[in-house]
């Protein structure tokens, strides 16, 4: 039953969606070229993902967040329902560093494009690095912020996996604070290689920012460990751990 609602409901109104927001996202980004509007659209998109899905997020920590100021927040990832979570539930102006063979999605790629997202490219580390020096630029001229899964990818099983540096990366360049997230629950609303979406509530906390004023890139390891024993300690669980067994 669940599959059947997934591929006949769930899916054609995520379609639907995606298509008219894309549109909309698309026209609205020639008359703002700041990313501005397409990222308001990008959020009425992300609600519609979770009123279809049936899904409900309890936010936590939004207090801890200053409205003016900038910052580079870094997730842990566990499903494909975790961008939607993510952009309904963090009303700061952010882009996403996100992998280049999004961008070259029919229609999505052109609305990350058009709001600024960044494509990164994993298989050139020459390139990688040129682009989170690029990332940091931007939080500096533009005063917005940045959103990484430092994980690289997401997890099979739900179990936090080692962060890569980028994010740190970013924030010292940037002297940004660095902000960890913890997404619970996306896994099993929607498990990684599955089509079946399942309803059910999902939390998403936000950690104490890190400052990184002072901070080199010598500190980036030490960082980069301070947030994934944050996000480890907001999940419940062990670096490494399954939080669901």
């Amino acid at each position: 039953m669940a599959f059947l609602w997934s591929v006949l409901v769930i899916a054609p109104l995520i379609v639907f969606s995606t298509i008219v927001c894309g549109s909309v996202s698309v026209v609205a980004s020639l008359f703002d070229s700041s990313g501005r509007a397409a990222m308001r659209v990008a959020r009425v998109w992300s609600r519609s993902l979770l009123l279809f899905a049936r899904v409900g997020v309890k936010v936590e920590g939004l207090k801890k967040l200053d409205p003016g100021a900038s910052y580079v927040f870094c997730s842990n990832h566990l499903s494909y329902m975790d961008t939607p979570v993510v952009l309904s539930s963090i009303p700061a102006e952010f882009r996403f560093l996100a992998k280049l063979g999004l961008f070259q999605i029919p229609l999505l790629g052109t609305h990350l494009a058009q709001a600024g997202h960044i494509p990164v490219p994993r298989e050139d580390p020459r390139a990688a690095v040129k682009t989170l020096a690029r990332a940091a630029e931007i939080i500096r001229r533009r005063s917005i912020s940045i959103l990484i899964f430092p994980e690289g990818g997401r997890s099979h099983d739900g179990a936090l996996r080692p962060f890569k540096e980028g994010a740190a990366y970013i924030a010292i360049q940037a002297q940004a604070p660095l902000v960890p997230v913890a997404v619970i629950g996306t896994h099993e609303i929607l498990p990684m290689g599955s089509a079946v979406f399942h309803a059910g509530r999902v939390r998403l906390r936000i950690g104490d920012p890190i400052p990184t004023e002072g901070l080199t890139l010598r500190d980036r390891k030490a960082l980069t460990t301070a947030a994934h024993e944050q996000i480890a300690d907001m999940l419940g669980t062990k670096a490494g751990v399954n939080p669901r067994k």
